[in-house]
This record gives C-alpha cells, sequence and structure tokens, in this order.
C-alpha cells in the first residue's frame, strides 16, 4: 500500500513523513522529486502471536509513504511530479489547524477547508487536461472506424468532464465495475480516495476526536471515499524520541490512547477496505494486508502466487485463541482449529495455515 502525503507549504506535511516513516527532512529548495520511506504498522496481535511462538523472524505489515513538495500548478506540470502522484494507492492531505506566528502561512492565514479546497481544485484541473486530450483523439479515432468501445469509453470520459467542469473529483462520481475498469489506466488524481489529516496545534492534542467528527459531519460531510484523521505534529514528533516504554505514559498524560501512526493508519485501512491477517510458526510470525471480505484463496495468493493455484484448504484460528491456548496444539485440543475451503470468508484477526499441492 502506498500513499501520498499532499498539500499546501508550511502546514506539517514533511514533518508527518517524519514521524511516520522516521526519514529525516532534508534540504530541496527547487526539487520536485519525491521521498519514500516505509511505516511499520503497529499491531498488538503481532507481538502477541511472537511471544507464543518465539519466531525466527516477526514481519509486521507495513505502509510505503511518497512526500512530495507543496501542490502547485508548477509542480503539476512537471512530468516526475505527476508521475509519483499517479501511482499511488491513495493521498494524506495534511490540512494545517494549528496557529504558529513563526510560521506563515502563504495565504496570510490559517484556513483549512480553504486549503483543502484549493488542492482539490488542482487535482481537477490536472485531470480535466488529461479527460480532454483523450477525448479530442478518440473524437478523431471514432471517425475513421466504427467500434462500440471507443463509442462507450467517449461516452463515459463525457460524464468525467462534465464532473470536472463543474468542479467536483472524480471519486464522487457513481461508477460501476466496468467504468472502474475502463478509466483505470488514467490514474486520475481526483478519484483517488483520500485521507485528510487535521494537523492540531499542541493545545488541542486531547481533542482530536472531537475535532475529527467536527469536519466529517462538516466540511467533509456527503465527500465520497474520503476520511479524516486528526494529529498534532509537535506533540507526535516530541513522542518520536521517546522510548517505547515511555511513548504510552507520554500519550496518557495529553488524553490520548493510541499514537498518531495508529490513528492514520486506521483510518487509511478502513477507508481502503484493507485488513489485516496473519500467519504463525516457529520460523516466521507475520501480518498480511488484503482486502476486507477476501476468500482464503485469495488470502493465499498474497503470501505466494503457487499457494493460490495451487490452494487445498486452509487451517483457521482467531489469534486470540491461539495466544490464550498456547499454540496450535491448545486450539487444536478444544476444536477452534477449522478447515476451511477456497470459497472462506478471512476475518481480520484470523492466523491461517495454508495447505497447498
Amino acid at each position: 500500500m502506498k500513499t501520498a502525503i499532499i498539500g499546501l507549504p508550511m502546514v506539517g506535511k514533511t514533518s508527518l513523513f517524519t514521524i511516520l516513516t522516521g526519514v529525516h527532512q532534508e534540504t530541496r529548495i527547487g526539487s520536485t522529486a519525491a521521498r519514500m520511506g516505509v511505516a511499520k504498522v503497529p499491531d498488538a496481535r503481532v507481538e502477541e502471536l511472537a511471544r507464543v511462538f518465539e519466531p525466527l523472524k516477526t514481519i509486521h505489515a507495513a505502509v510505503e509513504y511518497v512526500d512530495l513538495p507543496a501542490i502547485s500548478k508548477e509542480n503539476l506540470r512537471d512530468p516526475g511530479y505527476l508521475a509519483s502522484l499517479r501511482v499511488v494507492d491513495a493521498f494524506a492531505h495534511v490540512l494545517r489547524l494549528f496557529e504558529d506566528a513563526t510560521i506563515p502561512h502563504e495565504k496570510g492565514s490559517v484556513n483549512p477547508v480553504r486549503d483543502l479546497e484549493d488542492v482539490e481544485t488542482e487535482l481537477i484541473l490536472s485531470d480535466l487536461v488529461v479527460v480532454e486530450k483523450r477525448l479530442e483523439r478518440l473524437e478523431k479515432d471514432r471517425k475513421k472506424i466504427k467500434n462500440p468501445e471507443l463509442d462507450h469509453e467517449f461516452a463515459l470520459l463525457e460524464r468525467c468532464q462534465a464532473a470536472l467542469g463543474d468542479n467536483r473529483p472524480l471519486r464522487q462520481l457513481d461508477l460501476d465495475a466496468d467504468e472502474e475498469k475502463r478509466i483505470r489506466g488514467f490514474q486520475f488524481l481526483s478519484q483517488k480516495p483520500i485521507l485528510y489529516v487535521l494537523n492540531l496545534g499542541e493545545d488541542e492534542a486531547g481533542n482530536l476526536r472531537e475535532r475529527e467528527r467536527e469536519y466529517r459531519e462538516g466540511a467533509l460531510a456527503g465527500r465520497k471515499r474520503s476520511a479524516a484523521a486528526a494529529v498534532c505534529g509537535k506533540v507526535e514528533a516530541e513522542l518520536a524520541e521517546l522510548p517505547a516504554a515511555e511513548q504510552r505514559e507520554y500519550l496518557s498524560s495529553y488524553g490520548l490512547e493510541e499514537s498518531g501512526l495508529q490513528r492514520l493508519i486506521t483510518a487509511t485501512y478502513s477507508l481502503l477496505g484493507l485488513m489485516s491477517f496473519l500467519t504463525a510458526g516457529e520460523d516466521e510470525v507475520r501480518a498480511w494486508t488484503i482486502p476486507a471480505h477476501s476468500t482464503a484463496v485469495k488470502a493465499a495468493g498474497a503470501i505466494h502466487s503457487d499457494f493460490e493455484k495451487k490452494f487445498i484448504r486452509a487451517e483457521v484460528v482467531n489469534w486470540k485463541s491461539l495466544v490464550d491456548l498456547g499454540g496450535y496444539a491448545g486450539a487444536r485440543e478444544k476444536g477452534l482449529l477449522r478447515l476451511e475451503g477456497k470459497e472462506y470468508i478471512v476475518k481480520d484477526g484470523d492466523v491461517l495455515v495454508i495447505r497447498h499441492g
């Protein structure tokens, strides 16, 4: 899973990238190059299973983050910048809510809803250019040959053009599976799911949930394929410098139960319809990310393509039962280790043992 962190200048997006990935800021004045970093997905289930099995390797799921310079008309004309945006699965759009006189806002005031709309407009205009160029090409092709496929694509792109012309992002369109497939190759920016990251000041660190709810029910209400998660960049930066044992106490002092990393990844998984299943043994305990409602055979394919092709069955047990009973032998004795076939729908937190040819 790859997420691009986007936003206007001086909103805290590069600091967020550092907090999430541990990759520290570099000087890159005038550069439109992307920086990559990987965040380990916090998952207490993995740690609990590792205590039981004492494996040689413990591997958490991971999210790749891409940090890009600020969204602007100039940057969106840069092919390399655009390419970096197009290949990601989702955007994390950082909105500045904090006030700080020492960090001037480029527009002279802090107004997150204005900033949201400004960035959205730039994404829409970038997509509109792509749509209009393709429509021009299709118009010429349709005059040369009669092809129903070209007609279908033309009609669909006209719908896209109308939405973009009304300043509506393509993620707002209701598309069926065939229509989604037809335009997937364009990698439209305004169609990508978007997580709005509300970057609050230290004085609001204890009000993250309230601010999230305020935006979900207000400025973000009715926006499809979007979500909101609040963080306090300053607090999170200080948290990242502490030993793991002290982090929970530090969070509690602000009335927080989980870190910004946990909140952001939970919100991103929900937005993209993702979940995790686990595998556990003496060699390795590992979390695997798959789409929610995936079948057992598709989950097997996430581990290895051969497992999907030669799938026979899966042994399934809930991770908590496996931990409480001290391993597979205890779960089997209690009748909690079940045999499931190809069509079994994997649940979040299932531990699978894949049997294959």
